[in-house]
């Protein structure tokens, strides 16, 4: 049987007293007493945990150093800190980066230091120190007198000085599928001893099915919800799928604004448009908007997508993403989202061509690796008197003076080819176009 959940020692090094029988329908809720007491109760990140993973290695290993879990909310990263200290049998010290501040942080490395145990310090939200409190941690981390793990819903790159970074292993979580997210909640209502079990309630399949998919991969949230509703039915009552529509109306979309899923949803905005997808497009842009996004941030990003993917393939792209832009400045939401679905549409189903990109590339390429060439006296500015007698804009054909405004003329010193039409859209024949006009330059002597 397993043993009966245990609390690390706290922080002022003072065990448990309330007994854990006691505690469990009293002050802890339903999330913090499932939480995994082990590797193999963990639900999730098998890529992480699973069998012949690292992390387990590493930790059984006695030798794991400091450790950075990065991933969404409630994916487990403080679980697996506090399984951690259990598999090792070390001291948890657990600290909030948000309430925490230079003296308290002291205070724990300080004492640390002369306990005779291994001290795991485990900061949540680790993102939230700023530099010097990240290197107030860097001695005692160096000289092993704590075990370091940071958790972060940031990207650490961003966040964490590198000093700290280079000397943790890194390891990112992932979001909890709906099958794992529907395991748990079964478990939760089942068991007895942690869970529910002793209320006798019961639920529909679709009950666990609709909670995992209004969590959106955070468990925490997930038997919060199953709590929730279990409180709001008699004993031994049964949950139905009408109990859960409750949370359908509040349901909330994870879209932190210019964190990892801000620009990762943008990222997949850009490239459905750009891969010709319209329905991933929609979906994207449905997102950002749920999430709370700035309209004319998306504008803005339709805007460079009509000319870097577009172009010249369907020059009305660029004027349809700039009136959008407009419609947003103007409208305002809720009414632009119409505007932002039309240009959305519009340019995921737009011929694509990123000759204009692949253009102005290769122009600033010449530019820096090839010596900077003169303008041609022909082409140079004529109109005052001391630059026409410098000799300046002399020679120079006027195009529209000959057939198709084609008169033969260099414009460089160095011909260039920079630009190169793809047969796309209407460049196919912008490429025909050009084909003449060179045919034409052939036979023609300036």
């Amino acid at each position: 049987m397993t043993k009966p959940y245990q609390p690390s020692i706290f922080e002022d090094g003072t065990a448990e007293t309330i007994p854990a029988e006691e505690k469990l329908f009293t002050t802890r809720p339903l999330a913090d007493r499932m939480r995994a007491r082990s590797f193999d109760e963990i639900i999730g990140q098998q890529r992480i945990v699973g069998k012949n993973a690292l992390l387990p290695r590493v930790i059984h290993s006695g030798h794991f150093g400091s450790l950075l879990f990065y991933g969404p909310p409630g994916c487990g990263k403080t679980t697996l800190a506090e399984v951690i200290a259990r598999e090792t049998g070390s001291r948890f010290v657990r600290i909030n980066a948000v309430l925490s501040n230079v003296a308290e942080l002291r205070d724990v490395l300080r004492e640390a230091r002369y306990r005779k145990e291994k001290s795991i310090v485990f900061i949540d939200e680790i993102h939230r120190f700023n530099k010097a409190q990240q290197d107030l941690l860097l001695p005692d981390v160096e000289a092993g007198n704590i075990s370091l793990i940071g958790a972060t819903t940031h990207n650490p790159g961003f966040y964490i000085i590198p000093p700290l970074l280079s000397r943790s292993h890194l390891f990112k979580l992932d979001t909890i599928s709906a099958t794992d997210v529907e395991r748990a909640l079964k478990l939760a209502l089942a068991d007895k001893e942690r869970g529910l079990g002793n209320l006798r309630c019961t639920a529909e399949d679709a009950v666990f099915s609709a909670l995992a998919n209004f969590a959106n991969g955070d468990l925490r949230r997930a038997l919060n919800m199953l709590e929730t509703l279990v409180m709001t039915v008699p004993m031994a009552g049964n949950i139905q799928s009408s109990d859960v529509e409750a949370f359908a109306s509040e349901r909330q979309i994870r879209y932190d604004a210019n964190e990892d899923e801000h620009y990762d949803t943008a990222s997949a905005f850009i490239k459905s448009m750009r891969g010709c997808d319209p329905d991933a497009a929609l979906y994207w842009l449905a997102k950002m908007l749920a999430g709370g996004e700035d309209p004319r941030f998306i504008s803005r990003r339709l805007i460079i997508l009509a000319s870097e993917d577009i172009g010249l393939a369907d020059s009305r792209a660029l004027p349809l993403a700039i009136a959008t832009h407009q419609a947003c400045e103007i409208i305002g939401l809720p009414e632009c989202e119409l505007n932002l679905a039309h240009c959305t549409l519009f340019l995921a189903l737009s011929p694509k061509s990123n000759s204009t990109t692949l253009a102005i590339g290769a122009a600033k390429n010449a530019l820096a690796k090839e010596p900077v060439q003169a303008v041609p006296l022909h082409l140079r500015d004529s109109h005052t008197k001391l630059n026409k007698q410098m000799g300046q804009g002399a020679g120079y054909l006027y195009s529209h003076n000959f057939p198709s405004a084609i008169s033969g003329q260099t414009y460089l010193e160095k011909p260039l080819n920079l630009y190169v039409p793809t047969l796309s859209g209407a460049e196919i024949q912008i490429a025909e176009r050009l084909k003449h006009w060179q045919e034409l330059r052939s036979h023609l002597q300036p």
